[in-house]
């Protein structure tokens, strides 16, 4: 059984609608609870859950710079657990499940103020 606020459960809050606006590089999501997000191209890229970007295990994520300009090419369905985000830098290994969407809009704020004191502390940019 899944902790309360779990997002895996089978009570947990699904997508009802994702909107992808490749013009904007944002994608927004609209959960079947009322909560929406609206997720940067940037922000989506540089937190992908694949190993390229988070490693093989604890304390081994990568800082990944000079994406500040990046863009959703195309958003594909995983199963009904997920999707894969294809950006235009030719990344395209995440598979962002539903409850990794949820946290990334409940922890946005958290996650890029952490994401900007990073590029700062090893000094990189968000422009390539």
């Amino acid at each position: 059984m899944p902790d309360e606020g779990s997002y895996e459960g089978a009570s947990a809050p699904w997508p009802a609608e994702l909107r992808l606006f490749k013009e904007e590089g944002r994608l927004e999501i609209d959960f079947s609870d009322g909560y929406r997000c609206s997720l940067p191209a940037e922000y989506l890229r540089v937190e992908s859950p694949s190993a390229e970007v988070q490693g093989h295990g604890p304390n081994q994520k990568k800082i990944v710079s000079g994406r500040r300009h990046v863009k959703i090419e195309a958003v594909e369905p995983v199963g009904h657990y997920a999707i894969r985000i294809v950006f235009d830098d030719r990344h395209d290994t995440g598979i962002y499940s539903w409850a990794y969407l949820r946290e990334l809009g409940d922890t946005h704020a958290e996650r890029w103020a952490a994401y900007q004191a990073a590029l700062l502390y090893r000094g990189l940019s968000r422009d390539a």
